[in-house]
């Protein structure tokens, strides 16, 4: 999927930037995802209703499904460290979900190696992430920063997913963004451990004389 990480500090308008190219990706037809990343421990399933009991039950996956919403639950690692926590192997159990979208917006998980935009007000007065991030592609801000980074102004959303768009186009065929469960997805191929070549089904080619 075409993933790109809106990051930033704290009260710095990641959500209401989110927001704002979701409607803008939706205003020109295309299909946007939005992922939350938390560093928090969160219980996003309700304790005492049914699907919490399945799951403290020992159900691996536990799925929700009315009229109006569907969900999915399960539990993650609560041993992991943090570089596997937050590695690109954990968005493949989105991928099957989100393979329809466009554009899958992540806000936050600065540490995860995938394309990234950052929010920066200058009046937080904090060191941008892009001095130590490899992976920030622009900047995006209503204040005067000076960066070597393509600065986009806030207010200008439309110019914002313009950016956007050309940029997972240029870095689609390196597939910047995506694990190797994400690509292995594409081919219907979970047997396989490595990508590359080896993510593709095996067939032969038989000449007759």
């Amino acid at each position: 999927m075409k993933r790109v990480h809106v990051i930033g500090g704290k009260n710095h308008g990641k959500t209401t930037l989110v927001i704002d190219l979701i409607h803008e990706l939706d205003d020109r037809g295309l299909r946007a995802g939005a992922i939350k990343h938390s560093h928090h421990h969160h219980e996003l399933d309700i304790p005492r209703k049914d699907s919490y009991g399945h799951r403290e039950s020992g159900a691996v996956v536990v799925g929700v499904l009315s009229p109006a919403m569907n969900a999915l639950f399960w539990t993650g690692d609560a041993g992991a460290s943090s570089e596997s926590t937050n590695s690109a192997a954990r968005y493949d159990t989105f991928a099957s979900a989100m393979l329809g979208c466009d554009v899958v917006l992540v806000e936050g998980d600065s540490r995860t190696a995938a394309p990234k935009i950052e929010v920066c007000r200058a009046q937080f007065d904090t060191q941008s992430m892009a001095d130590r991030l490899a992976d920030v592609r622009a900047i995006v801000t209503d204040d005067e920063i000076r960066s070597e980074l393509p600065i986009l102004h806030r207010n200008d959303v439309p110019s914002i997913v313009d950016f956007l768009l050309r940029m997972l186009n240029d870095e689609s065929s390196s597939s910047v963004g995506e694990s190797c469960g994400e690509q292995r997805l594409l081919v219907n191929d979970f047997a396989k451990p490595q990508c590359g070549l080896e993510a593709f089904p095996e067939f032969s080619l038989r000449l007759q004389p």
